[in-house]
């Protein structure tokens, strides 16, 4: 029994989060217009 109670709890609070985010909307953010660039470094 206390295993369903903990697995309602768990979803109630992610369906809340889920609705409180989904709300808020997503923030405000920019994503940089040049490519991460990398090396491989070379085998010996």
């Amino acid at each position: 029994m206390r295993a369903l109670i903990a697995a309602a709890t768990g979803l109630a609070v992610a369906l809340v989060l889920v609705v409180t985010v989904g709300a808020l909307g997503s923030p405000d953010g920019k994503t940089s217009p040049k490519p991460l660039l990398t090396t491989v470094p070379s085998h010996p």
